[in-house]
């Protein structure tokens, strides 16, 4: 697992060095990840107040789940320039995790 994590680390942008198997162990290893993918394919705009209010969760919690997808490329801030009340949009990587989680689990 720990692997894994530096391969994300290093390498998030790109998805296709990873196995099917790593990408579901990685967003499945916690269950932040899950709850923002769940997300992900409800929303069009991500918010961490909203997220965190809909499922009973921190705003720590959800906003470090953001980071975590942001950092990897999953998602964009649309006003990276506020410290707060920020909003997030699946980019297309983001779109193609959503793909692959979905083909894996078929």
């Amino acid at each position: 697992m720990t692997q894994l994590r530096e391969t994300l680390r290093s390498d998030g942008n790109d998805l296709n060095s990873m196995s099917d198997a790593e990408l579901f162990a990685w967003v499945f290893d916690v269950d932040r990840r899950i709850i923002l993918l769940e997300s992900m394919k409800k929303h069009s705009v991500l918010k961490a107040s909203y997220i965190a209010q809909e499922t009973s969760r921190s705003v720590q919690n959800i906003s470090h789940a953001l980071k975590e997808f942001r950092e990897h490329g999953f998602i964009t801030c649309l006003n990276p320039e506020k410290t707060t009340w920020k909003k997030y949009i699946v980019t297309d990587n983001g779109k193609l995790l959503l793909e692959r989680l979905d083909n894996f689990n078929n």
